[in-house]
């Protein structure tokens, strides 16, 4: 699955900026202004880790919401999101000290 699919004039996904941080507690964010952030950690995900939290934060623009039209719209795009989802909440998201991912 890739974003690209997502990124079609009928979705109307258009978005602000775009910015890198080092969030301690997310992988992802969209604000109301339409801004989208991403943790630098991401770099160290497989690709279709990467993919969905892009996917799940571009959906953001059209449904500020975790609700069921939310889900379906990342499901048109990202069917397995389940299965990431689950693998997402067993990274370790911060450790003390180094700041790395473990699995």
């Amino acid at each position: 699955t890739s974003p690209k699919l997502l990124l079609t004039p009928a979705l109307d996904l258009s978005f602000n900026k775009v910015a890198i941080r080092n969030q301690k507690s997310r992988w992802g964010s969209c604000s109301s202004k339409k801004n989208l952030n991403f943790n630098y950690k991401l770099a160290l995900l497989p690709s279709y880790l990467i993919d969905y939290i892009i996917i799940h934060e571009l959906c953001h623009l059209k449904e500020m919401n975790h609700k069921q039209n939310f889900w379906n719209l990342v499901s048109i795009t990202c069917p397995n999101y389940l299965l990431y989802k689950k693998e997402l909440s067993k990274i370790n998201f911060t450790s003390k000290g180094g700041g790395f991912l473990a699995f």
